[in-house]
């Protein structure tokens, strides 16, 4: 009787090269390769090519994206706009465009906190981020970020995946894609959602798009079960477990043979070994009780106030010493005031979320930069865009949303800190020096990690994709050490 099993040259009916562009070959710190390389698969082959190398000596080897969802006010955080104070409640003539439409005038909400000089390079700060104000020398401040949408959906697509359509890989799924994860018991793409839930759209912040799935986030509780439906359910032992596993995989390869085009199956196999392998490691990896009290302290997990972002804060860290590449945060999350929308309430809205998430965030800035880590460790800070100058309504101090110019920072990764580049015009309105693109942000965070934005991509529907698009990006030079 003759197998229906393919040659051992081949895998699910395809060379090793074919399969491992189908099923991702940078997944999650290469598991796939590894697995296969176990299997003899690679042995005495030269053919390990594609993804899983950086184009150039990288400068950061992971990131951790602070994303601060509904879009914090420049004008209120870091773009200090002194003229704003004695416009307050004055109609000027002003373009913007919000979800109200476009408006050709408004009345000025002046700031409504004050701010200060901080570190050696002068850095204004608001009022509400005094402990990051202290940190402002390992940062860099982008004041003339813009986009195109001023609308949540389409503008946090845009953030995480450089389109406003949906279908596009996430910035997290490009650096996978392009270097791996050199460990690989945990996925190299982690998400953590605000307690209140997720943002707009979802799933779609994270998703792999047009990659095979092994590229998109994994979600992850920093509290209870780290990642739902991990554990082992009844009584079964771990190795039952590996022989349930192995005889699935043979029956997925299997059927696989005669499907040469199914993706999604290799990426299955694969993540089923990772999920077996993260059994055993993610626990340990996120058990947060076992950092020192002053660690603790430092980030804030003293206070109730600032405990569960410091609890996130505090597991990012954990996860890029243990090699995960990309990890994001989320603050606020998609229910009424519980995000940055601050379209009502402006001091109450700012008030808490920056409350919530200062002393965090400077505490991981520190406590990065007290291990050595700060160095290699791209930290970036940001909305899906601003928001205005003027008001909203004809009564109280909410702001509409603003994609024509806003404040985004980087520190570490080789980044440049106590710099500033580029600036809106006197109301903070509208990028009008150096304008830089939420590609340009792109680009700068894979140049870092020693990825060409403009050489690294990925063949879908007959053309070379790109995060930074068709056109490309050059990474913004004034970061670059």
């Amino acid at each position: 009787m003759t197998s229906s099993r393919p040659p051992r040259n081949t895998f699910c009916g395809r060379t090793r090269r074919e399969f491992l562009a189908q099923a991702g070959a940078g997944f999650a710190g290469l598991p796939l390769v590894d697995l296969l390389g176990r299997d003899g698969l690679f042995a005495g082959t030269d053919d390990r090519q594609g993804p899983g190398g950086p184009h150039h000596r990288p400068r950061a080897r992971a990131v951790i994206f602070l994303f601060m969802y509904g879009g914090p006010s420049q004008v209120d955080t870091f773009d200090y706009k002194p003229r704003l104070y004695g416009l307050d409640g004055k109609t000027v003539e002003v373009r913007t465009k919000g979800r109200g439409g476009t408006k050709s005038q408004g009345r000025v909400v002046g700031p409504k906190w004050r701010f200060r000089q901080y570190g050696q390079c002068g850095k204004w700060v608001s009022d509400l981020f005094p402990h990051l104000g202290r940190c402002v020398d390992d940062i860099a401040f982008l004041h003339s970020m813009y986009a195109e949408s001023p609308l949540h959906g389409s503008a946090m697509l845009m953030m995480n995946s450089g389109s406003i359509l949906s279908g596009a890989p996430c910035l997290g799924s490009w650096v996978n894609y392009g270097l791996g994860s050199p460990n690989e018991n945990l996925p190299g793409f982690v998400v953590m959602l605000d307690e209140t839930g997720g943002p707009i759209s979802g799933a779609k912040n994270w998703s792999a798009g047009y990659m095979p799935a092994t590229y998109q986030g994994v979600v992850l509780r920093p509290r209870g079960e780290p990642i739902l439906d991990l554990d082992r359910h009844g009584d079964t032992d771990r190795a039952t477990q590996r022989r349930m596993l192995d005889a699935l995989r043979g029956f997925n390869e299997e059927h696989a043979a005669a499907r040469a085009d199914n993706s999604e199956l290799g990426a299955r196999i694969a993540s089923y070994e990772l999920a077996f392998r993260m059994q055993q490691h993610a626990p340990e990896a996120v058990d947060v009780d076992a950092e020192p009290e002053h660690v603790k302290r430092l980030y804030g997990l003293d206070s109730e106030r600032t405990a569960r972002f410091a609890r996130k804060c505090i597991l990012a860290r954990r996860l890029v010493e243990r090699g995960v590449r990309f990890v994001q945060i989320y603050s606020g999350g998609n229910h009424n005031d519980a995000n940055w929308d601050a379209h009502g309430d402006l001091v109450a809205n700012h008030s808490y979320h920056a409350g919530a998430t200062d002393r965090p965030i400077a505490g991981l800035l520190q406590d990065l930069k007290q291990r050595g880590l700060l160095d290699e460790t791209l930290v970036i800070w940001g909305g899906e865009f601003g928001r205005q100058p003027t008001a909203e309504y004809a009564q109280g101090t909410g702001r509409d949303h603003d994609s024509a110019g806003f404040t985004m920072w980087l520190a570490g990764g080789g980044i440049r800190g106590g710099v500033s580049v580029g600036s809106t015009d006197e109301l903070g309105n509208a990028a009008v020096e150096r304008p830089l693109h939420v590609k340009h942000l792109h680009a700068t965070a894979l140049y870092q990690l020693g990825l060409d934005p403009n050489r690294l991509t990925y063949l879908h529907a007959g053309l070379d994709r790109k995060l930074v698009g068709v056109e490309g990006a050059e990474p913004i030079g004034e970061l670059i050490g």
